[in-house]
């Protein structure tokens, strides 16, 4: 890179203070493989550790961004604590070396949040099931029945609640908490609005840790009734990272009716009652196509599955939702179902849903 503009770029990075150590973060020794490509292309490694605040990562890019010259910007944030010295020769640029790893932290007690009111984790055992559809359609409908709600958008490798829920401007930070975007009657957050939209979060367990636990304790989320928390399919770090960081009342499986679908909810369903969350139920999503000539149903992803897979782990059926265009259109312009066509098939199973979760979860008299 040109020796003027690695200077801008060096300056622009000096100005990003690393508040937990107190210096910047060149000085902190975070950044790493710096390098321009022609066009003022930009690429470099930012490294974290389990107790750096992820806005780190938006602060950088700004930084960066701002630079004249610099056309395209890519942070690629990284664990300091797996990522090796650099080597003698490098075909990129470097402007700093990797401090040297620390400790891993020991897994932290559960911490309790009252004003989070009941948290709800929402999961699946596979992608593409409308995990976070159910999510997004099950807060406003917790809303829309006089709760106060929070959406925590914790699937940190595929942040869709912005999308869903139609927002998209950075959350402000007042006195060191987060501000979250409120929409459609609820309160949320989301790394998807923190970094660019093109940006892939390629993280590993104890950053992904110190982002959840950023999202519960660091975001001004006010009193709650509930805290519905959209979770990354499978069974890994966040969800891992989720119940180590505060109770967790209950969690929803959501599946589609096929085999494959119900076999990895399995999945889910065993690693929630191994780590002593509650699963309050199944939710079938998908269930079924119905005609709008003739009312008809068309069981277009096969049938009967979430039954059996409720039956096997002696859980309920907490919801049949049906297959609606209306829900997809829905979440691509961020209007939710329950909002837009209250009256749908969609939206009826899923106001019965909320009203479901609502009495098992319910705070004894």
């Amino acid at each position: 890179m040109s020796d003027n503009l690695q200077d801008l770029v060096r300056a622009a990075l000096s100005r990003v203070r690393n508040a937990r150590l107190g210096v910047n973060v060149l000085d902190a020794e975070m950044v790493r493989d710096i390098a321009i490509a022609p066009g003022g292309r930009i690429r470099l490694t930012l490294l974290l550790t389990a107790e750096d605040d992820a806005t780190l990562v938006r602060d950088v890019y700004a930084a960066v961004a701002a630079v004249e010259g610099i056309t395209d910007v890519r942070v690629d944030p990284k664990d300091a604590s797996t990522t090796p010295p650099p080597t003698s020769r490098r075909m990129l640029p470097v402007f700093d070396a990797a401090p040297k790893a620390p400790p891993r932290p020991a897994a932290p007690t559960p911490t309790a949040y009252p004003n989070l009111g009941r948290v709800i984790a929402v999961s699946s055992g596979k992608g593409g099931v409308g995990k976070s559809t159910v999510a997004v359609n099950l807060a406003v409908a917790l809303s829309k029945s006089g709760a106060r709600v929070g959406l925590m958008d914790a699937d940190i490798y595929g942040p869709n609640v912005p999308r869903m829920l139609g927002v998209s401007a950075p959350p402000p930070v007042i006195d060191q908490r987060i501000i979250p975007l409120v929409a459609h009657g609820i309160k949320a957050i989301s790394l998807g609005l923190l970094i660019p939209r093109d940006q892939p979060a390629i993280w590993r367990g104890p950053i992904v840790m110190k982002v959840i636990g950023q999202f519960l304790k660091d975001v001004d989320w006010g009193q709650l009734d509930f805290l519905i928390v959209d979770m990354p399919p499978g069974t890994g770090d966040a969800q891992l990272s989720l119940v180590q960081s505060t109770h967790v009342h209950g969690a929803i499986i959501v599946t589609t009716p096929q085999a494959v679908a119900t076999g990895d909810a399995l999945r889910g369903v065993k690693m929630f009652e191994r780590v002593n969350v509650p699963v309050l139920g199944i939710v079938e999503n998908m269930s079924y196509f119905e005609c709008p000539h003739c009312g008809k149903p068309s069981a277009i992803f096969g049938e009967g599955g979430g039954e059996k897979l409720a039956a096997e782990v002696g859980l309920p059926v907490l919801a049949r939702i049906p297959l609606d265009p209306r829900v997809v259109a829905g979440g691509d312009t961020g209007a939710p179902i329950v909002v837009t066509a209250p009256e749908s098939g969609a939206a009826v199973a899923l106001t019965a849903l909320a009203a479901r979760v609502t009495d098992a979860v319910a705070v004894p008299a």
